[in-house]
């Protein structure tokens, strides 16, 4: 395996293309065709997906009948067809092809000198602007059949699935325009056969709006079916005698817009993408529904091979990764993301708290990101109930490593939210509790070991619950998502625990967006908000270990590695499944240089990192080992709201797995196939 080559790591390279094509000129075409072609092997591209008709045109009319125009489509094809020889592509092109008596609509798919398939048009539009039937007939009946083109017998029908032998995941189904707008197209059933790349060849006539009803169509198609879907639509050249004609192209993955071309170009286009063909198998087997869909349909296809020959060197990575699979770039979706997320926790508290006689909110508050968003929520869920916000108790506890900062953060925080606030020192009995248990900290030595800081956070904790059971009130759990997955909490009294945990489903990248949505959508008055403003600028820290002189505060990101990087790989080890070299190579593309693609909105450009492979590698190796030993902590978690699509750690909501797995076949994969530098 070749960790820096795009095939090894479970991608097809696809283009979606469109040409100016010249009317009723087939061999023009056809030389437009194999340029774009022989760019797209150069490219390393697999899949390159043309335009409907786009040898003869679309918008020819009657001479579709003409035996002139017939018999220099037969010499086009051939002209490709040996041209193609030595090409990587599977070209697929739209060509008006007889057979028996009759013309049909169709795509030739063609690769390294031999002409694959045909894939006939089944549903004809002859409806408002569409004339099809007047020309040809239907193929929906086709299947199982052959159809002689440019001297070759080859397959004819809407059931054919050309596999890759070398690269079995790549699957291709083609189906051509009008049959995506029908409501059960071939492509769906084609689906549910095992194809991965769904290919449309459109002529279809741009009118206002119809731009947008083609990506509805594609997305959803792709979405549906959990596959990759390749849309070529004709442009230039068409006759405008009556109509006209936009060029669209675009790629679509499981719903995911992957790229699209400029509309109405002048000269050829193309979307160049590489699909996750890992992604979708993925996606596959975990809706189980989408195989209970095959068994009620039983749909029966035909399995065309070809040797693709993929390139194994590095051809660099068409597709945006997001640094922050959990935070959207984009401003409007992120804010969306954001209300929908601080609601989902507000309202999974306000529920519980109805359910079980309006009990009081107790909170420990540290002034850092998760026990102030806590906060923040449980505020908001007493303004819904209509109860008097003091019935949120929040109380800060001070412990050795303290410091006066986030002290005076929590304090102030409380007070402008008008909570109940009240401070309780645990130091006294912290330094009991070690002299009771002889370790060597409570006679002054520095000896900050892992008992030292957990009878720290399990006397918080002690503590809440005791005030829980005192004030007739319920412990608010502050612990975040990622937290959880590297198990960074501490376990039975401790901040694992809680009677409800608003935070259990959101991200720690995740945080941050979120408090600032609350400050910028208005949720709370100005002085509240200003103080949520200095609590972004802090630097996360659990603050129990004192700072010695001359060296750096205790820091979080010190020991389980930077939040950026391992909530980049919870994502795909929840949502994906990926394997961990993938995923190293995903966050290398996505972390190894700060000035490449998008950020989130309010990430200071200050404080954008970038990442090597070695690092990467080295984190990527800690989130393997913590994630498994930490089970037995996530197999015992209070109940919480699931907030992101991406996945949840509840073993009643989301993630299952016995406390006892191994990380063994996890840190294998890296040992032998992520490079250390």
């Amino acid at each position: 395996m070749e960790f820096y080559s795009v095939y090894d790591q479970g991608f097809a390279r696809v283009a979606a293309c469109t040409i100016p094509v010249v009317l009723a000129d087939p061999a023009a075409n056809a030389a437009t065709v194999v340029a774009q072609v022989r760019e797209c092997h150069d490219e390393g591209v697999a899949v390159a997906v043309f335009p409907e008709l786009c040898l003869s045109g679309y918008a020819i009319d009657d001479l579709h009948l003409q035996d002139t125009l017939l018999n220099a489509v037969q010499e086009a094809v051939a002209t490709m067809v040996a041209a193609s020889s030595g090409l990587r592509p599977v070209v697929v092109v739209g060509a008006p092809l007889m057979h028996g008596t009759r013309v049909l609509n169709c795509a030739v798919v063609i690769q390294d000198g031999r002409i694959l398939g045909v894939a006939p048009k089944s549903y004809l539009p002859n409806y408002r602007e569409f004339y099809e039937r007047r020309y040809f007939a239907p193929g929906d009946d086709l299947r199982g059949t052959t159809i002689r083109v440019a001297g070759a017998e080859v397959p004819l029908g809407p059931d054919l699935i050309f596999t890759a032998a070398d690269l079995p995941e790549l699957r291709i189904h083609v189906e051509i325009c009008e049959d995506l707008w029908v409501p059960v197209p071939p492509s769906a059933d084609a689906a549910l056969a095992g194809a991965t790349v769904l290919a449309n060849l459109s002529s279809s006539p741009i009118t206002i709006a119809r731009a947008e009803d083609r990506r509805l169509l594609v997305r959803s198609a792709s979405f549906r079916g959990n596959a990759a879907y390749v849309f070529a639509a004709a442009g230039q050249g068409e006759s405008t005698t009556d109509l006209s004609w936009d060029g669209q192209t675009m790629v679509y993955e499981c719903g995911d817009l992957l790229g699209e071309s400029e509309r109405f170009p002048d000269g050829p286009r193309r979307t160049v993408v590489d699909v996750d063909l890992d992604r979708i198998r993925q996606d596959r087997i975990r809706q189980g529904t989408h195989d209970d869909n095959r068994r009620t349909r039983e749909p029966s296809f035909r399995t065309v091979e070809f040797e693709l020959r993929a390139p194994r060197e590095d051809i660099g990575l068409r597709r945006h990764v997001d640094r922050f699979p959990f935070v959207p770039d984009d401003v409007d979706r992120l804010a969306l993301d954001c209300y929908e997320a601080y609601n989902i926790q507000v309202a999974g508290l306000v529920q519980r708290m109805r359910a079980i006689g309006q009990p009081k909110a107790v909170i420990g508050v540290s002034g850092g990101l998760d026990s102030t968003h806590a906060l923040i929520v449980a505020v908001r869920a007493m303004d819904r109930l209509e109860r008097p916000r003091s019935d949120v108790l929040a109380f800060t506890m001070p412990g050795f490593a303290t410091g006066d900062i986030s002290k005076s953060l929590a304090t102030r925080l409380a007070k402008a939210l008008g909570v109940t606030f009240e401070e309780i020192d645990i130091r006294p009995a912290a330094q009991q509790l070690l002299t009771d248990l002889g370790h060597p900290a409570a006679a002054g030595e520095a000896a900050y070991d892992v008992t030292y800081e957990n009878v720290q956070a399990g006397l918080r904790y002690d503590y809440l619950f005791r005030l829980a059971n005192q004030r007739a009130g319920i412990v608010v759990g502050t612990g975040d998502l990622s937290e959880l997955a590297l198990g960074w909490c501490t376990y039975g009294v401790g901040d694992q625990m809680s009677h409800y945990n608003v935070n259990a489903g959101v991200p720690k990248t995740l945080v941050q967006h979120l408090i600032r949505w609350v400050i910028d959508s208005g949720q709370l008055d100005g002085d509240a908000n200003a103080v949520l403003g200095e609590v972004l600028d802090q630097e996360i820290t659990p603050e129990l270990i004192p700072t010695l002189e001359g060296q750096k505060a205790q820091a979080t990101e010190h020991s389980v590695g930077p939040y950026a990087l391992q909530d980049f790989t919870l994502y795909h080890v929840l949502r994906r499944g990926y394997r961990p070299s993938k995923i190293a190579f995903l966050a290398w593309h996505a972390w190894h240089d700060v000035d490449a693609g998008e950020w989130p909105p309010g990430y200071p450009p200050e404080a954008r990192p970038a990442y090597d492979l070695a690092t990467i590698r080295a984190w990527l190796e800690v989130f393997c080992r913590r994630f498994f030993a930490s089970q037995f902590k996530r197999s015992a978690l209070p109940n919480g709201p699931k907030v992101s699509p991406g996945g949840t750690m509840s073993p009643r909501g989301d993630w299952r797995m016995p406390s006892d797995a191994a990380a063994t076949a996890w840190l294998a994969d890296i040992e032998a196939h992520v490079p250390e530098s």
